[in-house]
Protein backbone atom coordinates (compact mmCIF):
# COMPACT_ATOMS: atom_id res chain seq x y z
CA UNK A 1 0.00 0.00 0.00
CA UNK A 2 1.34 3.45 -0.92
CA UNK A 3 2.01 5.76 2.02
CA UNK A 4 -0.36 8.37 0.65
CA UNK A 5 -3.17 5.82 1.03
CA UNK A 6 -2.31 5.03 4.66
CA UNK A 7 -4.38 6.77 7.33
CA UNK A 8 -2.95 7.09 10.84
CA UNK A 9 -4.79 8.31 13.95
CA UNK A 10 -2.72 9.90 16.74
CA UNK A 11 -4.46 9.96 20.13
CA UNK A 12 -2.72 12.16 22.74
CA UNK A 13 -3.97 14.92 25.04
CA UNK A 14 -0.60 16.72 24.92
CA UNK A 15 -0.92 19.14 21.96
CA UNK A 16 2.85 19.42 21.50
CA UNK A 17 3.24 15.65 21.28
CA UNK A 18 0.24 15.20 18.96
CA UNK A 19 1.35 18.01 16.63
CA UNK A 20 4.95 16.75 16.52
CA UNK A 21 3.86 13.23 15.61
CA UNK A 22 1.44 14.51 12.98
CA UNK A 23 4.10 16.70 11.35
CA UNK A 24 6.74 13.94 11.28
CA UNK A 25 4.33 11.30 9.94
CA UNK A 26 2.94 13.71 7.32
CA UNK A 27 6.49 14.39 6.13
CA UNK A 28 6.85 10.63 5.61
CA UNK A 29 3.84 10.76 3.29
CA UNK A 30 1.08 9.46 5.60
CA UNK A 31 -2.38 10.99 6.07
CA UNK A 32 -2.74 11.82 9.78
CA UNK A 33 -5.68 12.67 12.06
CA UNK A 34 -5.35 13.65 15.72
CA UNK A 35 -7.61 13.32 18.76
CA UNK A 36 -7.08 14.72 22.26
CA UNK A 37 -9.59 12.53 24.11
CA UNK A 38 -10.89 8.99 24.10
CA UNK A 39 -14.35 9.97 22.94
CA UNK A 40 -12.98 12.02 20.05
CA UNK A 41 -10.64 9.17 19.12
CA UNK A 42 -13.45 6.63 18.96
CA UNK A 43 -15.63 8.98 16.92
CA UNK A 44 -12.84 9.67 14.42
CA UNK A 45 -11.86 6.02 14.20
CA UNK A 46 -15.40 4.77 13.62
CA UNK A 47 -15.78 6.96 10.57
CA UNK A 48 -12.17 7.17 9.42
CA UNK A 49 -11.07 3.63 8.42
CA UNK A 50 -7.58 4.14 9.89
CA UNK A 51 -4.85 1.60 9.20
CA UNK A 52 -2.75 2.43 12.28
CA UNK A 53 -3.46 4.12 15.61
CA UNK A 54 -0.86 5.66 17.95
CA UNK A 55 -2.60 5.87 21.30
CA UNK A 56 -1.55 7.36 24.64
CA UNK A 57 -2.59 5.31 27.67
CA UNK A 58 -3.43 8.22 29.96
CA UNK A 59 -6.26 10.36 28.56
CA UNK A 60 -8.53 12.84 30.34
CA UNK A 61 -11.77 10.87 29.87
CA UNK A 62 -10.78 7.19 29.68
CA UNK A 63 -7.99 4.64 29.87
CA UNK A 64 -6.22 4.16 26.54
CA UNK A 65 -6.69 0.39 26.89
CA UNK A 66 -10.42 0.90 26.36
CA UNK A 67 -9.66 2.54 23.02
CA UNK A 68 -7.34 -0.30 22.04
CA UNK A 69 -10.05 -2.86 22.81
CA UNK A 70 -12.65 -0.84 20.86
CA UNK A 71 -10.34 -0.62 17.84
CA UNK A 72 -9.52 -4.35 17.82
CA UNK A 73 -13.19 -5.27 18.28
CA UNK A 74 -14.38 -2.93 15.51
CA UNK A 75 -11.50 -3.36 13.03
CA UNK A 76 -9.17 -6.26 13.99
CA UNK A 77 -6.90 -5.53 11.02
CA UNK A 78 -5.99 -2.06 12.35
CA UNK A 79 -2.66 -2.06 14.18
CA UNK A 80 -2.14 -0.10 17.41
CA UNK A 81 1.04 1.26 18.99
CA UNK A 82 0.50 2.22 22.62
CA UNK A 83 2.44 5.19 24.09
CA UNK A 84 2.83 6.02 27.77
CA UNK A 85 4.88 8.09 30.13
CA UNK A 86 4.16 5.62 32.93
CA UNK A 87 5.55 2.41 31.50
CA UNK A 88 5.43 -0.79 33.48
CA UNK A 89 5.78 -4.44 32.51
CA UNK A 90 2.21 -5.05 33.59
CA UNK A 91 0.87 -2.33 31.31
CA UNK A 92 2.92 -3.61 28.41
CA UNK A 93 1.50 -7.10 28.90
CA UNK A 94 -2.02 -5.67 29.17
CA UNK A 95 -1.55 -3.75 25.91
CA UNK A 96 -0.26 -6.84 24.12
CA UNK A 97 -3.18 -8.94 25.35
CA UNK A 98 -5.57 -6.25 24.11
CA UNK A 99 -4.05 -6.65 20.64
CA UNK A 100 -1.52 -3.79 20.50
CA UNK A 101 1.39 -4.20 18.10
CA UNK A 102 3.90 -2.42 20.34
CA UNK A 103 4.22 -0.67 23.70
CA UNK A 104 6.41 2.46 23.57
CA UNK A 105 7.53 4.45 26.61
CA UNK A 106 7.76 8.23 26.43
CA UNK A 107 9.84 10.18 25.73
CA UNK A 108 11.09 8.69 22.48
CA UNK A 109 12.66 9.98 19.29
CA UNK A 110 10.76 9.78 16.02
CA UNK A 111 13.66 7.70 14.68
CA UNK A 112 12.57 5.00 17.15
CA UNK A 113 8.90 5.24 16.17
CA UNK A 114 9.36 5.37 12.41
CA UNK A 115 10.53 1.73 11.88
CA UNK A 116 7.80 0.54 14.27
CA UNK A 117 5.19 2.28 12.13
CA UNK A 118 6.56 0.60 9.01
CA UNK A 119 6.65 -2.84 10.66
CA UNK A 120 3.12 -2.44 12.00
CA UNK A 121 1.82 -1.54 8.54
CA UNK A 122 3.77 -4.42 6.98
CA UNK A 123 2.11 -6.82 9.41
CA UNK A 124 -1.30 -5.34 8.64
CA UNK A 125 -0.73 -5.86 4.90
CA UNK A 126 0.47 -9.43 5.48
CA UNK A 127 -2.55 -10.27 7.62
CA UNK A 128 -4.86 -8.70 5.04
CA UNK A 129 -3.24 -10.79 2.28
CA UNK A 130 -3.65 -13.93 4.36
CA UNK A 131 -7.31 -13.18 5.03
CA UNK A 132 -7.94 -12.42 1.35
CA UNK A 133 -6.30 -15.71 0.37
CA UNK A 134 -8.40 -17.57 2.95
CA UNK A 135 -11.60 -16.01 1.59
CA UNK A 136 -10.60 -16.88 -1.96
CA UNK A 137 -9.84 -20.45 -1.01
CA UNK A 138 -13.08 -20.83 0.93
CA UNK A 139 -15.11 -20.03 -2.19
CA UNK A 140 -12.81 -21.56 -4.77
CA UNK A 141 -14.20 -24.35 -6.95
CA UNK A 142 -10.99 -24.95 -8.92
CA UNK A 143 -7.40 -24.86 -7.69
CA UNK A 144 -4.42 -25.90 -9.85
CA UNK A 145 -6.75 -28.11 -11.94
CA UNK A 146 -8.26 -29.69 -8.81
CA UNK A 147 -12.07 -29.39 -8.91
CA UNK A 148 -14.10 -29.18 -5.71
CA UNK A 149 -15.86 -26.74 -3.40
CA UNK A 150 -16.63 -29.10 -0.51
CA UNK A 151 -15.28 -28.50 2.98
CA UNK A 152 -12.81 -31.37 2.58
CA UNK A 153 -11.35 -29.90 -0.61
CA UNK A 154 -11.13 -26.38 0.84
CA UNK A 155 -9.07 -27.86 3.69
CA UNK A 156 -6.74 -29.49 1.16
CA UNK A 157 -6.33 -26.19 -0.74
CA UNK A 158 -5.39 -24.42 2.50
CA UNK A 159 -2.91 -27.16 3.39
CA UNK A 160 -1.24 -26.90 -0.03
CA UNK A 161 -0.95 -23.12 0.33
CA UNK A 162 0.57 -23.56 3.80
CA UNK A 163 3.19 -26.20 2.97
CA UNK A 164 4.07 -25.68 -0.71
CA UNK A 165 6.76 -23.06 -0.11
CA UNK A 166 8.55 -25.25 2.44
CA UNK A 167 10.63 -28.35 1.74
CA UNK A 168 8.61 -30.53 4.11
CA UNK A 169 8.02 -34.09 2.91
CA UNK A 170 4.37 -34.64 2.01
CA UNK A 171 2.43 -37.92 2.01
CA UNK A 172 -0.85 -37.95 0.06
CA UNK A 173 -3.28 -40.71 1.09
CA UNK A 174 -6.38 -41.57 -0.90
CA UNK A 175 -8.16 -44.24 -2.89
CA UNK A 176 -7.29 -44.80 -6.54
CA UNK A 177 -8.82 -42.17 -8.78
CA UNK A 178 -9.21 -39.44 -6.14
CA UNK A 179 -6.68 -37.09 -7.75
CA UNK A 180 -3.55 -37.59 -5.65
CA UNK A 181 -1.28 -36.72 -8.57
CA UNK A 182 -3.11 -33.42 -9.14
CA UNK A 183 -2.46 -32.52 -5.52
CA UNK A 184 1.22 -33.43 -5.92
CA UNK A 185 1.32 -31.18 -9.02
CA UNK A 186 -0.23 -28.33 -7.06
CA UNK A 187 2.39 -28.67 -4.31
CA UNK A 188 5.33 -28.68 -6.72
CA UNK A 189 4.12 -25.94 -9.07
CA UNK A 190 3.17 -23.70 -6.14
CA UNK A 191 6.59 -24.19 -4.52
CA UNK A 192 9.93 -22.42 -4.81
CA UNK A 193 11.09 -25.41 -6.90
CA UNK A 194 8.42 -24.90 -9.55
CA UNK A 195 10.91 -24.09 -12.32
CA UNK A 196 13.01 -27.17 -11.58
CA UNK A 197 12.23 -30.78 -12.63
CA UNK A 198 9.28 -32.70 -11.24
CA UNK A 199 10.09 -36.39 -11.57
CA UNK A 200 7.31 -38.96 -11.06
CA UNK A 201 7.87 -42.63 -10.30
CA UNK A 202 5.08 -45.20 -10.00
CA UNK A 203 6.49 -47.76 -7.56
CA UNK A 204 3.75 -50.24 -8.46
CA UNK A 205 4.48 -50.09 -12.19
CA UNK A 206 8.23 -50.77 -12.06
CA UNK A 207 9.44 -54.39 -11.82
CA UNK A 208 10.93 -55.16 -8.41
CA UNK A 209 14.36 -55.92 -9.89
CA UNK A 210 14.50 -52.61 -11.82
CA UNK A 211 13.21 -50.06 -9.33
CA UNK A 212 16.51 -49.64 -7.47
CA UNK A 213 18.40 -49.04 -10.71
CA UNK A 214 15.74 -46.59 -11.93
CA UNK A 215 15.85 -44.60 -8.70
CA UNK A 216 19.55 -44.59 -7.90
CA UNK A 217 21.19 -45.30 -11.25
CA UNK A 218 24.07 -47.69 -11.84
CA UNK A 219 27.60 -47.91 -13.15
CA UNK A 220 28.71 -49.79 -16.23
CA UNK A 221 29.01 -53.51 -15.46
CA UNK A 222 27.20 -53.26 -12.13
CA UNK A 223 24.94 -56.11 -13.23
CA UNK A 224 24.12 -58.08 -16.36
CA UNK A 225 22.80 -55.71 -18.98
CA UNK A 226 24.38 -52.58 -17.42
CA UNK A 227 26.29 -51.59 -20.57
CA UNK A 228 26.85 -47.95 -19.55
CA UNK A 229 26.70 -45.62 -16.58
CA UNK A 230 23.20 -44.36 -15.88
CA UNK A 231 21.91 -41.55 -13.67
CA UNK A 232 18.92 -42.41 -11.51
CA UNK A 233 15.65 -40.52 -11.29
CA UNK A 234 16.72 -39.14 -7.90
CA UNK A 235 19.54 -37.32 -9.67
CA UNK A 236 17.19 -36.13 -12.42
CA UNK A 237 15.05 -34.53 -9.69
CA UNK A 238 17.96 -32.41 -8.44
CA UNK A 239 16.74 -28.98 -7.40
CA UNK A 240 13.13 -29.99 -7.96
CA UNK A 241 10.65 -32.50 -6.58
CA UNK A 242 10.35 -36.28 -6.67
CA UNK A 243 6.96 -38.00 -6.53
CA UNK A 244 7.01 -41.64 -5.44
CA UNK A 245 3.51 -42.80 -6.30
CA UNK A 246 2.20 -45.87 -4.43
CA UNK A 247 5.10 -45.78 -1.97
CA UNK A 248 3.72 -48.82 -0.11
CA UNK A 249 4.48 -50.90 -3.23
CA UNK A 250 8.20 -50.13 -3.03
CA UNK A 251 10.13 -53.31 -2.12
CA UNK A 252 10.66 -53.39 1.66
CA UNK A 253 14.36 -54.22 1.24
CA UNK A 254 14.83 -51.00 -0.77
CA UNK A 255 13.10 -48.74 1.75
CA UNK A 256 16.12 -48.41 4.12
CA UNK A 257 18.19 -47.10 1.21
CA UNK A 258 15.59 -44.41 0.50
CA UNK A 259 15.51 -43.59 4.20
CA UNK A 260 19.28 -43.04 4.20
CA UNK A 261 18.97 -40.69 1.22
CA UNK A 262 16.40 -38.61 3.12
CA UNK A 263 18.54 -38.56 6.25
CA UNK A 264 21.93 -37.91 4.66
CA UNK A 265 20.84 -36.10 1.47
CA UNK A 266 23.26 -38.26 -0.52
CA UNK A 267 23.24 -41.63 -2.30
CA UNK A 268 25.34 -44.15 -4.22
CA UNK A 269 24.69 -45.67 -7.62
CA UNK A 270 24.50 -49.45 -7.86
CA UNK A 271 28.06 -50.72 -8.31
CA UNK A 272 29.72 -47.51 -7.13
CA UNK A 273 31.45 -46.46 -3.91
CA UNK A 274 31.19 -42.79 -4.80
CA UNK A 275 28.71 -40.69 -2.85
CA UNK A 276 26.58 -38.13 -4.70
CA UNK A 277 24.92 -35.18 -2.95
CA UNK A 278 21.30 -34.67 -3.87
CA UNK A 279 18.73 -31.91 -3.29
CA UNK A 280 15.08 -32.65 -3.92
CA UNK A 281 11.68 -32.29 -2.25
CA UNK A 282 9.97 -35.64 -1.67
CA UNK A 283 6.25 -36.12 -2.25
CA UNK A 284 4.79 -39.60 -1.82
CA UNK A 285 1.33 -41.06 -2.28
CA UNK A 286 -0.47 -44.28 -1.47
CA UNK A 287 -3.93 -45.76 -1.90
CA UNK A 288 -3.42 -47.83 1.25
CA UNK A 289 -4.01 -46.62 4.77
CA UNK A 290 -0.47 -46.20 6.16
CA UNK A 291 -1.33 -48.01 9.40
CA UNK A 292 -2.54 -51.02 7.40
CA UNK A 293 0.55 -50.99 5.17
CA UNK A 294 2.84 -50.89 8.22
CA UNK A 295 0.88 -53.68 9.92
CA UNK A 296 1.04 -55.84 6.79
CA UNK A 297 4.80 -55.33 6.49
CA UNK A 298 4.57 -53.34 3.25
CA UNK A 299 5.84 -50.02 4.66
CA UNK A 300 8.57 -49.56 7.25
CA UNK A 301 7.43 -47.41 10.14
CA UNK A 302 10.74 -45.48 10.24
CA UNK A 303 10.32 -44.55 6.56
CA UNK A 304 6.70 -43.61 7.14
CA UNK A 305 7.65 -41.16 9.89
CA UNK A 306 10.23 -39.58 7.60
CA UNK A 307 7.97 -39.17 4.55
CA UNK A 308 4.84 -38.01 6.42
CA UNK A 309 5.92 -34.67 7.86
CA UNK A 310 2.70 -33.43 6.29
CA UNK A 311 -0.08 -35.91 5.48
CA UNK A 312 -2.95 -34.96 3.17
CA UNK A 313 -5.97 -37.26 3.20
CA UNK A 314 -7.97 -37.08 -0.04
CA UNK A 315 -11.61 -38.11 0.49
CA UNK A 316 -13.29 -40.52 -1.93
CA UNK A 317 -15.93 -39.00 -4.21
CA UNK A 318 -18.75 -40.72 -2.29
CA UNK A 319 -17.79 -38.58 0.74
CA UNK A 320 -17.96 -35.29 -1.16
CA UNK A 321 -21.09 -35.72 -3.24
CA UNK A 322 -21.63 -31.97 -3.50
CA UNK A 323 -18.62 -31.87 -5.85
CA UNK A 324 -20.14 -34.33 -8.33
CA UNK A 325 -21.99 -31.65 -10.28
CA UNK A 326 -18.91 -29.39 -10.45
CA UNK A 327 -16.77 -32.26 -11.69
CA UNK A 328 -19.37 -33.51 -14.17
CA UNK A 329 -19.78 -30.02 -15.67
CA UNK A 330 -16.00 -29.60 -15.90
CA UNK A 331 -15.51 -32.91 -17.71
CA UNK A 332 -18.55 -32.25 -19.92
CA UNK A 333 -17.13 -28.93 -21.13
CA UNK A 334 -13.69 -30.47 -21.65
CA UNK A 335 -14.86 -33.41 -23.75
CA UNK A 336 -17.58 -31.56 -25.64
CA UNK A 337 -14.86 -29.16 -26.78
CA UNK A 338 -12.33 -31.93 -27.45
CA UNK A 339 -14.71 -34.00 -29.58
CA UNK A 340 -16.55 -30.96 -31.01
CA UNK A 341 -19.93 -32.24 -29.88
CA UNK A 342 -22.77 -29.68 -29.91
CA UNK A 343 -24.42 -30.91 -26.71
CA UNK A 344 -26.14 -28.48 -24.36
CA UNK A 345 -25.45 -30.19 -21.07
CA UNK A 346 -26.51 -32.98 -18.70
CA UNK A 347 -30.19 -33.65 -18.08
CA UNK A 348 -31.77 -33.70 -14.62
CA UNK A 349 -32.51 -37.41 -15.02
CA UNK A 350 -28.86 -38.10 -15.86
CA UNK A 351 -27.77 -36.13 -12.80
CA UNK A 352 -30.04 -38.35 -10.70
CA UNK A 353 -28.07 -41.36 -11.92
CA UNK A 354 -24.75 -39.62 -11.23
CA UNK A 355 -25.79 -38.69 -7.68
CA UNK A 356 -27.07 -42.19 -6.99
CA UNK A 357 -23.87 -43.99 -8.04
CA UNK A 358 -21.23 -44.91 -5.41
CA UNK A 359 -18.20 -44.14 -7.62
CA UNK A 360 -15.82 -46.94 -6.60
CA UNK A 361 -13.38 -45.52 -9.16
CA UNK A 362 -13.80 -42.00 -7.76
CA UNK A 363 -13.07 -38.92 -9.90
CA UNK A 364 -11.28 -40.97 -12.56
CA UNK A 365 -14.39 -43.11 -13.01
CA UNK A 366 -16.60 -40.02 -13.26
CA UNK A 367 -14.26 -38.56 -15.89
CA UNK A 368 -14.45 -41.74 -17.96
CA UNK A 369 -18.24 -41.88 -17.61
CA UNK A 370 -18.67 -38.30 -18.85
CA UNK A 371 -16.20 -38.79 -21.73
CA UNK A 372 -18.13 -41.88 -22.85
CA UNK A 373 -21.47 -40.08 -22.51
CA UNK A 374 -20.28 -37.11 -24.58
CA UNK A 375 -19.20 -39.48 -27.35
CA UNK A 376 -22.39 -41.58 -27.31
CA UNK A 377 -25.08 -38.97 -26.60
CA UNK A 378 -27.78 -39.10 -29.26
CA UNK A 379 -29.78 -36.02 -28.20
CA UNK A 380 -28.78 -32.47 -27.35
CA UNK A 381 -28.25 -33.46 -23.70
CA UNK A 382 -26.63 -36.36 -21.88
CA UNK A 383 -29.44 -38.67 -20.72
CA UNK A 384 -29.47 -41.71 -18.37
CA UNK A 385 -29.30 -44.07 -21.35
CA UNK A 386 -25.90 -42.53 -22.21
CA UNK A 387 -24.46 -43.53 -18.82
CA UNK A 388 -22.86 -46.96 -18.35
CA UNK A 389 -24.92 -47.83 -15.28
CA UNK A 390 -27.64 -50.43 -14.94
CA UNK A 391 -30.72 -48.48 -15.98
CA UNK A 392 -33.07 -51.13 -14.63
CA UNK A 393 -34.79 -51.15 -11.29
CA UNK A 394 -31.91 -52.47 -9.18
CA UNK A 395 -31.12 -49.95 -6.44
CA UNK A 396 -27.66 -48.45 -6.23
CA UNK A 397 -25.94 -47.42 -3.03
CA UNK A 398 -26.13 -43.83 -1.99
CA UNK A 399 -23.14 -41.60 -1.44
CA UNK A 400 -23.49 -42.39 2.25
CA UNK A 401 -23.23 -46.14 1.66
CA UNK A 402 -26.92 -47.13 2.07
CA UNK A 403 -29.00 -48.86 -0.60
CA UNK A 404 -31.81 -46.77 -1.93
CA UNK A 405 -33.49 -45.89 -5.21
CA UNK A 406 -33.26 -42.46 -6.76
CA UNK A 407 -36.88 -41.76 -7.74
CA UNK A 408 -37.36 -40.56 -11.33
CA UNK A 409 -38.05 -36.98 -12.42
CA UNK A 410 -36.38 -35.34 -9.43
CA UNK A 411 -34.77 -31.89 -9.59
CA UNK A 412 -31.27 -31.31 -8.24
CA UNK A 413 -32.82 -29.72 -5.15
CA UNK A 414 -35.00 -32.79 -4.64
CA UNK A 415 -31.90 -34.98 -4.86
CA UNK A 416 -29.99 -32.77 -2.42
CA UNK A 417 -32.86 -32.92 0.08
CA UNK A 418 -33.05 -36.69 -0.28
CA UNK A 419 -29.30 -37.12 0.27
CA UNK A 420 -29.43 -34.93 3.39
CA UNK A 421 -32.42 -36.83 4.77
CA UNK A 422 -30.80 -40.23 4.21
CA UNK A 423 -27.55 -39.04 5.79
CA UNK A 424 -29.38 -37.73 8.87
CA UNK A 425 -31.17 -41.06 9.15
CA UNK A 426 -27.86 -42.88 8.96
CA UNK A 427 -26.32 -40.74 11.74
CA UNK A 428 -29.41 -41.01 13.96
CA UNK A 429 -30.01 -37.27 13.70
CA UNK A 430 -26.44 -36.33 14.67
CA UNK A 431 -25.98 -33.13 12.65
CA UNK A 432 -22.23 -32.85 13.15
CA UNK A 433 -21.70 -36.43 11.95
CA UNK A 434 -24.03 -35.82 9.00
CA UNK A 435 -22.16 -32.62 8.08
CA UNK A 436 -18.87 -34.54 8.17
CA UNK A 437 -20.23 -37.25 5.87
CA UNK A 438 -21.60 -34.65 3.47
CA UNK A 439 -18.34 -32.69 3.53
CA UNK A 440 -19.94 -29.40 4.55
CA UNK A 441 -19.81 -27.15 7.60
CA UNK A 442 -22.48 -27.70 10.23
CA UNK A 443 -23.99 -24.18 9.87
CA UNK A 444 -24.47 -24.89 6.15
CA UNK A 445 -26.25 -28.14 7.00
CA UNK A 446 -28.55 -26.23 9.37
CA UNK A 447 -29.28 -23.81 6.55
CA UNK A 448 -30.17 -26.70 4.21
CA UNK A 449 -32.40 -28.29 6.87
CA UNK A 450 -34.30 -25.00 7.21
CA UNK A 451 -34.43 -24.51 3.44
CA UNK A 452 -35.99 -27.91 2.84
CA UNK A 453 -38.06 -27.85 6.05
CA UNK A 454 -36.62 -31.22 7.12
CA UNK A 455 -38.07 -32.66 10.34
CA UNK A 456 -35.00 -34.39 11.81
CA UNK A 457 -36.85 -35.88 14.78
CA UNK A 458 -39.45 -37.43 12.50
CA UNK A 459 -36.69 -38.82 10.24
CA UNK A 460 -34.93 -40.52 13.12
CA UNK A 461 -38.10 -42.00 14.59
CA UNK A 462 -39.38 -43.29 11.23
Amino acid sequence: MDRKDVRILVVDDEPTMADSLKQNLAEEGYTVDTASSGAEAIELFDRGAHHLVLCDVKLPDMDGMEIVKHIKDAQPATEVIVMTGYGTVERAIEATKAGAFWFLQKPFDFEVLQPLVEKALERRDLMAETETMRRQLSTRTEYFNIIGASKAMQTIYETIESVAKSDANVLIVGESGTGKELIANAIHYNSLRAKKPFIKVNCAALPKELIESELFGHTKGAFTGAHADKDGLIQHAAGGSLLLDEIAEMPVELQPKLLRVLQERSYRKIGSEKTYAVDFRLITSTNRMPADAIRDGLLRDDLFYRISTITIHVPPLRERTEDIQLLAEHFFRMYARKYQRSINGISQAAYQRLFGHTWPGNVRELQNVIERAVLLAKSNKIEPVDLPFDNGSLPEKSAQGQGWDVPPNMTLEDIEKLVIERTLQRTGGNKQAAANLLGIYRPRLYSKIRKYNIDVAALVSS
